[in-house]
């Protein structure tokens, strides 16, 4: 032993403030353990054959630390396993050691990006605008406040996207309930398709359906905007081509539906203390008294392990020991070298378990035990019934 160096003294004495951080000082437990972990952890370092140049902060500091590596270790699972549930959910609550509910919260997020595009959704607003027409005049920019009015927005100032264009067309139900429809190849060709046959509406009544109704008016209204549409118009950059030519009585005003590509372009979407990322998931230090026995083995080993590598580090300070006559050699970098083997063994081991723990694999367990019986019941003779 080196001189002047305080030895371990056979027992551990615990107070709620001698931890470097003291993050579980307070739970009884916790008391309790850290005492019996620094005794063990002599013991099992060579007290009381050998002198141990610890003393009981130094094993209470290791614990601690270990109990702390063995919370953010689960924590670390947990955020990954749990991660796309909790996107966007409060910060405010502390989720270490409970369950966490599956949910489309995160993929209903992604629909909602396609649904603002497709225009069925979304979380983007659409705005109504409109553009006053002017005989023989078919092109149209977007940025002239004169011509162009926006719900949201100034002509110019704010960038649009326009969605839908609108105008002034016969409703579907005028074609649904013409006594004529009947009338035409192409009418005919879609009554047949919705079972009409050679019945017209206008005259005829039939037990149908409410949704043979929906999908025929909306048949109608799809036939007449991409095949039969006596308007179209042309969008490039700012500026709007309409077909025909307005003369000043087809139509005077136009109307649009658009987003402004501010909301869309908005990326910090959400509110102010929500999970954003890995950082800020609310998982804080684990409840010392609700860990199991399992977990509380690892930490014990964890601790040796520190208190190992802590023991090394101070007999490295010296190569040998002069005694009468002799000298004594250290095993400092010994136990560095076993502390760093038995504490990446133990890390890796606890991965590995947690691992097996995942959603995916627990589903995959499932699908596999499952396939097995099924398997099983296949060998089952089907018993034969005669009578």
């Amino acid at each position: 032993m080196a001189k002047n160096i305080p030895i371990w003294p056979g027992s551990a004495s615990f107070v709620p403030g001698d931890t470097p951080y003291g993050l579980y000082d307070t739970d009884s437990i916790y008391q309790s353990d850290i005492e019996n972990t620094a005794d063990w952890c002599a013991k099992r370092l060579g007290y009381p054959l050998t002198d141990i140049e610890l003393q009981d902060i130094n094993f209470f500091a290791c614990f601690e630390e270990a109990v702390s590596e063995y919370g953010a270790q689960v924590n670390t699972y947990n955020i990954r396993d749990n991660m796309l549930n909790l996107y966007g959910s409060a910060t405010g609550s502390n989720l270490s050691q409970k369950k966490v509910s599956s949910n489309f919260g995160g993929l209903i997020e992604l629909a909602e990006e396609y649904g603002t595009e497709a225009a069925s959704g979304g979380n983007v607003t659409y705005y109504t605008g409109s553009i006053t027409m002017t005989k023989n005049e078919p092109i149209y920019n977007l940025t002239d406040s004169n011509v162009v009015s926006l719900e949201s927005g100034t002509p110019g100032t704010d960038p649009i996207e326009i969605k839908r264009v609108f105008h002034e067309a016969p409703p579907a139900m005028v074609k649904y309930f013409d006594p004529f429809v009947g009338t035409g190849l192409g009418s005919q060709q879609m009554l047949e398709t919705f079972g009409w046959g050679n019945y017209s509406p206008g005259v005829s009544f039939m037990m149908m359906p409410l949704y043979a109704d929906i999908l025929r008016l909306q048949a109608i209204e799809f036939n007449d905007q991409i095949r039969k549409s006596a308007y179209s118009f042309e969008l490039i950059n700012d500026r709007i081509q309409f077909f025909p030519i307005p003369n000043g009585s087809n139509f005077t005003k136009v109307y649009f539906q658009y987003i402004k590509k501010s909301d869309r372009s908005n990326a910090l979407k959400g509110l102010t203390g929500t999970v954003s990322d890995f950082s800020n998931v609310p998982y804080q230090n684990i409840v010392y008294n609700r860990i199991n026995a399992v977990g509380k083995q690892w930490i014990r080993k964890y601790a040796l392990a520190l208190a190992k590598e802590m023991l090394g580090y101070i007999r490295g300070k010296y190569s040998a020991v002069p005694i009468p006559n002799a000298e004594v050699t250290l095993n400092g970098s010994d136990l560095i070298s076993a502390a760093g083997t038995e504490k990446e063994g133990l890390i890796t081991e606890l991965k590995e378990i947690l691992d097996t723990m995942s959603r995916q694999m627990q589903l995959e367990r499932k699908a596999a035990e499952a396939n097995a019986m099924q398997d099983q019941f296949n060998k089952i003779p089907t018993k034969i019934y005669i009578g």
